[in-house]
């Protein structure tokens, strides 16, 4: 017997998968947000001209490096929470205290990072 699924776009995306669903996003924008971090930095090493200069200066600006710093910090944080929550399953039970301390552990450390590149490109 198969199982049927009609959910509407509308009904997918009001999901409210509230923490783990939040966390399991993240991880993903997270990765993407290195690649192309990763991707610009290794086009303007080949790219001459104009076009190299926009890459360059894109990657060095502060609001791409906020964007950027979030996601590998966010990526590692929350993978480090996956791979401690794999390695030990009983710990699995305890997966909702796992996801907070991951916030109270990434909240602080981006917050002091972000503030340094903030005081940096205002000059300070």
């Amino acid at each position: 017997m198969a199982l049927k699924r009609d959910v509407s776009l509308l009904t997918g995306v009001r999901y409210r998968g509230q923490g783990p669903m939040l966390t399991f996003i993240l991880h993903r924008i997270g990765g993407l947000g290195m690649l192309i971090l990763v991707s610009t930095h290794i086009l303007s090493s080949f790219v001459a001209g104009d076009l190299g200069t926009l890459l360059n200066d894109l990657y060095k600006h502060w609001a791409f490096q906020l964007i950027v710093f979030f996601c590998a910090l966010f990526h590692a944080v929350n993978g480090l929470r996956i791979t401690l929550l794999d390695l030990w399953p009983r710990l699995l039970a305890f997966q909702r205290e796992a996801m907070w301390v991951e916030w109270a552990v990434f909240i602080p450390l981006y917050g002091l990072t972000a503030l340094v590149i903030a005081r940096t490109a205002l000059g300070s």
